[in-house]
Parts: structure tokens; C-alpha cells; sequence
């Protein structure tokens, strides 16, 4: 009974985080309609409601999984985190109208491929543990 009330808390702790997540990555939209004070840029507000939206992934994830370990987010919540954010730093630098300078779009795109590339490392990693037979 514990594991099933622990699993209640953590999906609804990341409803809660996605519905944030989803939020702000539609901020322009919603901003007004929300009453909050509108930004220059919904850049910032952007990455974080993905941030926001992997870890929701991730504590829905962890609450699915059941086996009543308290375990922390571990590697899938680490995938679902970094590449949530990744790609909407990648879509902010391909569709964007950022007008950064050569140094920022730098940083910004070796950050965006870092993200990316680990959270595909980590997918691998798993596929390997199942192929393997670990947990």
C-alpha cells in the first residue's frame, strides 16, 4: 500500500511539472492569459519549462516503476532531463531569432550537443543493461 501511495505522490508531483513545463514552453502564449509579466525574450522561460518538462517525465517514470526502491530519478530521469532540454536549446538555435553573437551561438550549440550526445550515450547504456539482462 505504501508503494502505491509513493507512486500517487511522484505522478502527480510530475503532472505537476510537466503541466509547468508546458507553461513556459509556451510562455508567449500564456503569459498574458496567466497574468504574468510578459519578457523580452521567452528564451529563458523556454529552457526551463523543458527542464521542467523532463523532470516531470522523470518522476512520472520513476512512480511507474514501482519496485519501491527510493532510488532518486537514475539514468532514465538523467535521459529524460538532458534531452529534454537539449532539444529545445537545439530548436531556440535553429528557429529562433536569437542574433547572438558568434561566441554565444557557440557555447549555446556545443551545450545543446552535449546534452543531446549524453542523454543518447545513457539510452545506449540502458539498451545495453537490457540486452544484457540487468535491471
Amino acid at each position: 500500500m505504501a508503494n502505491r501511495g509513493r507512486a500517487q505522490v511522484l505522478f502527480i508531483d510530475g503532472f505537476v511539472n510537466l503541466l509547468l513545463g508546458v507553461a513556459l514552453l509556451c510562455f508567449d502564449l500564456v503569459a498574458d492569459w496567466l497574468g504574468v509579466p510578459a519578457s523580452d525574450t521567452t528564451f529563458y522561460p523556454t529552457i526551463l519549462g523543458a527542464v521542467l518538462f523532463g523532470i516531470g517525465i522523470a518522476l512520472v517514470w520513476e512512480g511507474i516503476r514501482g519496485d519501491g526502491q527510493l532510488v532518486g530519478l537514475g539514468l532514465g530521469g538523467a535521459i529524460a532531463i538532458n534531452l529534454s532540454g537539449g532539444v529545445v536549446l537545439t530548436a531556440w538555435l535553429l528557429f529562433g531569432d536569437l542574433s547572438l553573437p558568434l561566441r554565444g551561438q557557440l557555447i549555446l550549440s556545443g551545450l545543446a550537443a552535449i546534452l543531446v550526445l549524453i542523454s543518447l550515450v545513457e539510452l545506449s547504456m540502458r539498451a545495453n543493461q537490457r540486452r544484457n539482462g540487468l535491471r
